[in-house]
């Protein structure tokens, strides 16, 4: 996503890229120079343009060159030294934004690899040059880069581990050429003076070649200065961390570094550090650095026991809050739940209330209803059932409360009487028990004997008892008739029975009948509201009922077509008229409704 306000000496600056010829690249890049120089240093402005820069991929464009040969740029090295200071100085203080991670994880790392193989190429370059001006500007840009790197890496230190990893930068520390090795280490001097922890957190292959590179130099190289570089640098490791110490001292492919050491006589210049470092391989000094290291251990330990002490304290103390915690959540949660219960009850009163009010205005609206469709002479009846029904209903409903409240009183002492017939139960069963078990093991006593005083009352008993039964006899033949006289009169009784039932069944049928036809009447609606099909519902099929009402039926048509005065306080008389004028043609049709007027 491109900025808003962008500078228009990027925008022009990236579409003059994009247009010009490969060629030509690098020398219009150089401009970003003039433009950095041009803000001021540490400026919200200079970070605006190196986003501006960034955004555009400006920063690409550059690594895209320096990846090249350097016989197919323009300018040579003069443009790639110069185009390295632009990238080491675009890529410090530049917040990337959105593509934060691309940017660390992989412009950062191929940058900072780019600027080693380009210290390769030039010293390639300074041991094949003949000409010592050659060798003096190669010498230059040499350190142009290596500034250039150590800029970058001061300004994002993750890349010292990506450094001292690489293998053009072991290449670089392994040259035999003073000036560049003496540049080489004064450049890993700064850079673990930065942060001289992640020498530590390289391989251990790694690390010794650094360390066999380092002393070599100490040893062999004739110049002092490099000796005077690499025996600071050699005691800044040995200072900074007791483990590569420890190493010196004690590890194998050291063995003999001291004496060596003391063999060597040291420049005027340098002799204090020389002499510091011996001192630190010492074995007073290792014995000191042991002590030291015995004295973190036991620390250490004390502050693992005193961590243990202090997390076993405090689980014990959080356990009065916890309970606390979980007495106060269990009662809130009870009263949360008698809200809730509550509100619950309001709500269902409230609903039975509604349900209450709806229910009593359907029952009226079907009692007006019913009102209407009734018959007038059936509204004192059909009033009389309501209230015989409501009757029976109240009835119902105070006798149910009775019992319940009856059954509430009592159940206290039901539950007592209960436990004491278990309790009974339980006693008996135990006592019958025993007493069997009694019986069971008690010795044999013998049989009572019987007295003469004995035997006479227990005849008397028997002969009183014969007095009070005495035994009925009866012959075979009487035995027989009376047997059959029970037949016959059992078999008479269930043949009545048998008539009395059809005849209650036939009662019951005809009222259920003359219940239906009643309701159907009380139902029926008025001549002039009756359709072609209604009628024939409520065609009778009992003969006797049809002529009844057929005359009734011809009758009121009388009284209808009689003059107005013979219904003047007198009864009207029969009036002969043809059957033919006054038959209708509805059949055995029962007349409903009131009558017209």
């Amino acid at each position: 996503m491109k900025p808003r306000g962008t500078d228009p000496r990027i925008l022009s600056l990236a579409a003059e890229v994009a247009k010009s010829p490969e060629q030509n690249v690098p020398i219009i890049l150089l401009k970003l120079k003039e433009i950095i120089n041009n803000t001021p240093l540490g400026s919200s402005e200079l970070k605006k343009v190196k986003q501006d820069i960034y955004c555009y991929d400006l920063i690409r464009y550059c690594l895209l060159v320096l990846s090249q040969e350097c016989s197919r740029i323009q300018g040579g090295w003069t443009t790639i030294s110069q185009l390295t200071q632009i990238l080491s100085h675009c890529c410090v203080g530049l917040e990337p934004g959105e593509d934060a991670e691309e940017f660390y994880n992989e412009l950062l790392p191929s940058a900072a690899e780019s600027f080693l193989v380009l210290g390769r190429q030039l010293q390639t370059c300074f041991i094949n040059a003949a000409k010592g001006e050659e060798k003096k500007e190669l010498l230059h840009f040499f350190q142009i880069v290596t500034d250039s790197l150590f800029w970058l890496v001061g300004g994002h230190v993750q890349l010292i581990q990506n450094v001292l990893r690489s293998d053009n930068f072991l290449h670089l520390l392994q040259t035999d050429n003073v000036q560049i090795g003496s540049t080489v280490l004064t450049t890993l001097q700064n850079i673990l003076q930065i942060n001289s922890g992640d020498l530590l957190r390289i391989e251990a292959k790694t690390l010794h070649s650094i360390l066999d590179e380092v002393i070599f130099k100490i040893l062999s190289t004739p110049s002092p200065v490099l000796r005077s570089i690499a025996t600071k640098l050699l005691l800044l490791m040995a200072e900074s961390h007791q483990e590569i110490l420890i190493l010196l001292r004690l590890s194998a492919c050291y063995k003999g570094l001291r004496s060596l050491l003391n063999k060597k006589e040291p420049g005027t210049e340098f002799c204090q550090e020389f002499r510091q470092l011996i001192g630190l391989l010492s074995p007073r000094v290792y014995q000191e650095v042991e002590e030291q290291k015995l004295h973190q251990a036991a620390c250490l330990i004390q502050a693992y026991w005193k961590g243990f002490q202090t997390r076993k304290r405090l689980k014990k103390l959080p356990s009065a809050l916890i309970t606390l915690q979980r007495n106060f959540r269990s009662r809130r949660a009870k009263i949360l739940l008698e809200l809730n219960r509550q509100k619950e009850e309001e709500d269902r009163r409230l609903q039975l209330q509604l349900q209450r009010q709806r229910a009593m205005r359907l029952s009226r609206e079907l009692r007006l209803s019913m009102l209407e469709i009734v018959h007038p002479g059936q509204v004192e009846k059909h009033n009389r059932e309501l209230e015989e029904k409501s009757a029976l209903i109240i009835q119902k409903h105070w006798r149910g409360y009775r019992e319940r409240k009856n059954f509430h009183q009592q159940k206290p002492s039901l539950i007592e009487y209960k436990a004491a017939v278990i309790l009974q139960r339980a006693t008996l069963k135990f006592l019958a028990k025993c007493h069997k078990k009694k019986k069971l093991f008690a010795p044999w006593q013998g049989l009572r004997e019987l007295t003469d005083a004995r035997r006479v009352e227990l005849k008397q008993q028997v002969d009183d008892y014969v007095r009070r039964h005495p035994s009925s006899q009866m012959s075979a033949v009487t035995s027989r008739e009376l047997h059959s006289q029970a037949q016959e009169r059992l078999q008479h009784y269930f043949m009545g029975r048998t008539l009395e039932d059809r005849a209650q069944q036939h009662r019951e049928a005809l009222k259920a009948q003359i219940s239906t036809n009643i309701e159907q009447l009380m139902k029926a609606p008025t001549l002039k509201e009756a359709k072609e099909k209604e009628p024939e519902l409520f065609l009778s099929r009992s003969r006797p009922v049809a002529a009844k009402a057929k005359q009734a039926h011809l009758t009121t048509l009388k009284q209808i077509q009689a003059p107005w005065w013979k219904t003047l306080g007198e009864e009207a008389d029969e009036i002969d008229y043809p059957k033919d004028e006054l038959s209708v043609e509805l059949g055995t049709l029962f007349i409903s409704g009131p009558k017209p007027p």
